[in-house]
């Protein structure tokens, strides 16, 4: 499986994903709002053999030197299987030859309790997102925004 930059189907590709993700992208004002935004954003994508999208990751670039993971998406078959590992590690690489030294991630904070959230919140851990800051109504007082960060190394 190789990672794609997509251009012509962002939204159909976003669309796909993040319906199979009701745990996460259940709201559907939310959702529809990441697929209209990932319409105008970078993405990088993984397809399977039957060229079908397993994965996929939006950007957003902020200024000169940052930019955000704005939506990462995994078919749920397919989680623990190093997807989102590696479209953020593909990412990262284009991102620090294009001059970018930070990456950010939005979650929901630990204050949520919803276990998902847990696992999300983990995984960007695991891979050296550190969390920032706590924003409690940004979305709504009951999914909390947390801010993370991460120090990108150059090539």
């Amino acid at each position: 499986m190789k990672i794609e930059a997509v251009s012509d189907e962002r939204e159909t590709v976003a669309r796909q994903i993040l319906e199979t993700l009701p745990e996460w992208f259940g709201r559907r004002q939310a959702r529809e709002n990441y697929v209209s935004e990932a319409r105008h954003l970078p993405m990088f994508a993984i397809f399977d053999k039957d060229a079908k999208p397993i994965g996929f990751l939006s950007l957003k670039q902020h200024g000169d030197i940052a930019a955000e993971a704005f939506v990462l998406g995994v078919l749920p078959d397919k989680h623990r299987q190093g997807i989102g590992r590696r479209l953020l590690a593909h990412a990262e690489n284009h991102l620090v030859a294009s001059g970018i030294r930070y990456l950010t991630v939005k979650t929901v904070a630990a204050t949520n309790s919803d276990p998902n959230y847990a696992n999300t919140r983990q995984f960007y851990e695991a891979i050296g997102f550190e969390p920032l800051e706590v924003f409690p109504t940004l979305w709504d007082s009951s999914t909390p925004c947390l801010f993370m960060i991460k120090l990108l190394k150059s090539l």
